[in-house]
């Protein structure tokens, strides 16, 4: 359960969140919704009592029971004793910690079976009893094998994992700890359509309370009964899912500009009668002000009207034009350890090409995307450029984003020369007006790839290589980010999963992996994608 009362959130300038308060009670399952930016993070942030430092909040948050969060942002290494994804899950009943314990008071009791030693183990695997360790072997297994993950990489050091691998174990962790409250900050980024499935209902099942943010619209539908829409630092509660929350908002528009059209005929009404009266006798004159009044008092209490979400919409810049053949790798191998990702991937660009790279998590298509971008060395094989050609490159983590930089500070050394035009293009996606004096760890998932995005549109890149470029983006968005792919001129070479954002984009080529075959794409292609 949550009590708000008078919640309010700005960042130095920028107003998030006007002061609003509202309930959510036990087992209720509740969506926040809003565009990018519109600051769904930032608020939860302050509702589970993790607000940053460079937050400036009032009001009054209660938390009732216990909760735990799923956040955008994989936390390093983990949460458990050991850097490891199983020890990760445990820890969320400090199944870890006690194991260990338990291992050393084992062998102390070895060494020395006095009644000290044998209370301090039995004490320990009480408690070991009681928070479900030794069922946590099957039930972990049971959640790995709802979400599609092998249990083999439980058991892999957690910084080597991919994307979609350690987003599971994070949703593992959170599902296992079993809490009166789950909050989920984007829970389907990498997830493939089984596991999304499987999520709903887990979630659909769960006893207890839910807040979740998503752009995945099945989801909002299946697992919710409530919306809370953050818009333009209003937040606005309604009851039902998603979709009845959508068809209650455009019902609420069209009401409020009827409304709005009557007091505005009014109010006309009023002025040119009084404006009539004026200059005849001292009674009209009398009257006319009377009117005035009247008109004052309605303009005061007009309505104001829910405006509609205007169409996303970004360009990148035309590029320099390359030589015909801008890329070509041949051979790129790639191995951790005994663990081989790649062994021979081939394949070539014309200029102009968007190519999709396609295949399951951890097959393999970021190594390979690093390769593409120069960050990563693959054990054999080479990447060449062509002739004339500038290589952009969009990390699925935003690693080339400087943590100790402003948005602003981003494009200092980009073809934008004033800060005027460093503003506007910010501005063109989606980071305004305080926006660009903040860090990227106070921005949103979403904001982040909005900057990465204002990056490379600001750069002289005619190659552009995307990392799943869409993850924590509105739908809006997704859609705007293929289509200007679509439209640009340079050569693209891309991982995703977003079926909104390829079939926007239309791919000329694909590489499958793990199959490591080059094809010009093809329509069934597409039923692929969404596999992880």
């Amino acid at each position: 359960m949550l009590i708000v009362r008078e919640l309010g959130i700005e960042i130095g300038a920028r107003r998030i969140l006007q002061p609003i308060s509202f309930t959510i009670g036990d087992a209720e399952k509740v969506g926040i919704v809003g565009r990018n930016g519109a600051g769904k993070s930032t608020m939860l942030a302050c509702l589970i009592g993790a607000a940053g430092e460079h937050l400036r909040v009032t009001g009054e948050v209660q938390r009732f029971g216990t909760w735990a969060h799923l956040p955008q942002d994989p936390v390093p290494g983990g949460l458990g004793t050991e850097p490891i994804g199983l020890s990760h899950v445990l820890s969320a009943r400090g199944l870890d910690v006690i194991d260990a314990d338990m291992q050393r008071s084992r062998k102390a009791m070895a060494e020395d079976p006095s009644e000290e030693n044998i209370h301090t183990f039995s004490e320990l695997e009480e408690r070991f009893r009681d928070l479900g360790g030794y069922e946590a072997e099957s039930e972990v297994a049971r959640l790995a094998a709802g979400l599609g993950l092998a249990e083999e990489f439980l058991l892999e050091d957690l910084d080597t994992l991919s994307g979609g691998q350690r987003r599971r174990i994070d949703l593992m962790r959170v599902l296992y700890e079993r809490p009166d409250t789950m909050v989920l900050d984007e829970p389907t980024n990498h997830l493939d359509k089984s596991a999304k499935r499987w999520l709903f209902d887990e979630l659909e099942r769960f006893p207890g309370t839910v807040l979740v943010i998503s752009h995945d619209l099945p989801l909002l539908d299946k697992a919710i009964d409530k919306v809370l829409s953050l818009r333009e630092g209003q937040l606005r509660e309604y009851k039902g899912n998603y979709t009845k929350f959508l068809e209650q908002e455009e019902t609420t528009r069209l009401s409020e500009e009827k409304t709005a059209s009557r007091q505005d005929a009014d109010i006309d009404r009023l002025k040119n009668l009084a404006n009539s009266m004026r200059g005849q006798t001292a009674t009209r004159a009398r009257l006319a002000k009377v009117l005035d009044h009247r008109v004052d008092r309605l303009q005061g209490e007009r309505i104001e009207v829910t405006k509609q979400e205007r169409k996303v919409v970004f360009r990148l810049p035309k590029p320099p034009r390359s030589g015909d053949v801008p890329l070509t790798a041949e051979g790129i191998s790639v191995h951790y350890g005994d663990q081989q990702v790649l062994k021979g991937v081939n394949f070539i660009t014309r200029r102009g090409d968007r190519i999709l790279i396609v295949g399951r998590n951890g097959a393999g298509k970021s190594s390979l995307l690093r390769c593409v971008a120069g960050t990563q060395i693959p054990q054999s094989g080479a990447v060449t450029l062509g002739a004339n050609v500038t290589l952009g490159y969009f990390a699925q983590e935003h690693e080339q984003l400087d943590m100790q930089k402003t948005a602003l500070e981003h494009l200092a050394n980009a073809t934008v020369v004033t800060e005027v035009e460093r503003r506007s293009l910010l501005g063109a996606f989606g980071l305004k007006g305080g926006a660009a004096h903040q860090l990227p760890g106070t921005l949103s998932g979403g904001e982040r790839a909005k900057l990465a995005m204002a990056m490379l549109a600001a750069s002289d890149a005619n190659v552009l290589v995307l990392d799943e470029p869409t993850n924590n983006l509105d739908p809006a968005s997704v859609d705007a980010i293929g289509l200007m792919m679509r439209s640009w001129s340079g050569t693209i070479i891309a991982v995703s999963h977003e079926r909104g954002f390829v079939e926007a984009m239309e791919p000329t080529h694909a590489v499958l992996l793990p199959e490591e075959y080059f094809d010009i794409w093809r329509d069934d292609y597409m039923d692929l994608i969404e596999q992880r």
